[in-house]
């Protein structure tokens, strides 16, 4: 072999390390940033839940009209409007799950007509 020949075979084995070390990296950044998604999800569920639940006890005739509970409400209200700036990466895994729901779903109804 040519010195030309074995720093090119050099330069190849090194180019195949950093990509193979750049697709892995990539890899785990996807699934860090799908598992962000799923919590940020799960936290505006939360979020949603509360602001709906501090609203129905606020309306009840005992704490109606209470300032405290009123600035409490207009704070998970803006809590819950701050969330859904994050909607983008929410959105991330929900259509995946979509995706899979109606895949589910159509595997269903398939499974179903057959045995009819």
């Amino acid at each position: 072999m040519s010195r030309l020949e074995i720093t090119l075979s050099m330069i190849l084995t090194l180019s195949v390390l950093i990509n193979i070390g750049i697709g892995l990296y990539t890899r785990l950044l996807i699934i860090n940033l799908v598992s962000v998604s799923e919590e940020l999800s799960d936290l505006q569920i939360m979020a949603k839940g509360f602001s709906s639940h501090l609203k129905s006890v606020y309306e009840l005739e005992t704490f109606y009209g209470d300032d405290t509970l009123k600035r409490l409400l207009d704070h998970a209200i803006s809590f819950d409007e701050q969330m859904k700036t994050f909607e983008y990466i929410i959105n991330l895994t929900e259509e995946d799950q979509e995706t899979d729901d109606d895949y589910t779903d159509e595997s269903e109804d398939q499974a179903q007509a057959q045995t009819e």
